[in-house]
């Protein structure tokens, strides 16, 4: 069996047995990966912690070869960045890295996706470090993700007509603002305001400065526009999506 190596970002994990492990991870250069740690859940193995959910490791495979290869396995590990610590300290960050992990897992397949990548271990990053808000880090991802799967939405232009913009109107279907010649036959148009249309085109364009001088109202406004999106191009809503909204009602409710 051939070895490979390379870098991941571990997303979850699943036990197996009685001492064993599945984690699907996102490779650097080889895409969604699903592999068995062998012992791995006895007291005496040394690589469990590295293996944690929103870790970035190096790792080296056993691969079969073959369509039907099933499952790598991973024989050695080493800690590159151990984000999973500091995400765990803190709630919201920790439901937040839940939906990247969900969002990478349904948007990427076995393909090599390198920007993707890169775009997940930075918002694990900033999670970890608090280099930014949670909620903004979160919905600055999906937006980008989608983007680099080939869903990049318009927050400026409109996106039926191309007419500069600020827009009062959006919709999913279509891409983005829609202006007031083109709303009549647009269809189904959410109506956003533009400080909102402006936080969507900030975080899609990774303008912390912009984005982190906005309310309340107007962040809880952009990202049910950017949960509309998701739901919209997966087909379905994000189950971590919904536990985050509570988590963040919770946390202003404690305040």
């Amino acid at each position: 069996m051939p070895t490979v190596d390379d870098e991941l970002v571990v997303l979850r994990a699943q036990q197996l047995g009685e001492a064993d492990r599945i984690v699907t991870c996102i490779g650097k250069q080889r895409g969604k990966t699903r592999a068995v740690v062998r012992g791995v859940r006895r007291t005496t193995s040394k690589i469990g912690a590295r293996l944690e959910p929103f870790n970035v490791v190096d790792v080296q495979l056993f691969t079969r070869a073959g369509r039907n290869r099933g499952l790598d396995t991973v024989t050695q590990v080493v800690m590159v960045h151990p984000f999973s610590s500091a995400i765990r300290q803190d709630y919201v960050a920790y439901a937040a890295a839940n939906v990247v992990a969900e969002a990478a897992d349904q948007l990427l397949e076995s393909e090599p996706a390198p920007l993707q990548y890169a775009l997940i271990v930075a918002a694990l990053r900033d999670l970890a470090t608090r280099a930014h808000p949670a909620d903004l880090v979160l919905a600055g991802y999906l937006l980008r993700s989608l983007a680099l799967a080939g869903w990049q939405p318009t927050f400026t232009d409109c996106a039926r007509c191309g007419a500069a913009g600020p827009h009062p109107f959006l919709s999913v279907a279509l891409g983005g603002a829609i202006c007031t010649e083109c709303a009549p036959a647009a269809g189904s148009l959410m109506p956003v305001d533009i400080d909102t249309m402006r936080l969507c085109w900030a975080l899609l364009a990774g303008n912390w400065r912009v984005a982190e001088a906005t309310d309340a109202p107007t962040r809880s406004a952009a990202m049910r526009i950017v949960r509309a999106y998701v739901a919209f191009h997966l087909e379905y809503e994000l189950r971590s999506l919904a536990l985050f909204a509570q988590v963040q009602r919770d946390e202003a409710t404690s305040r």
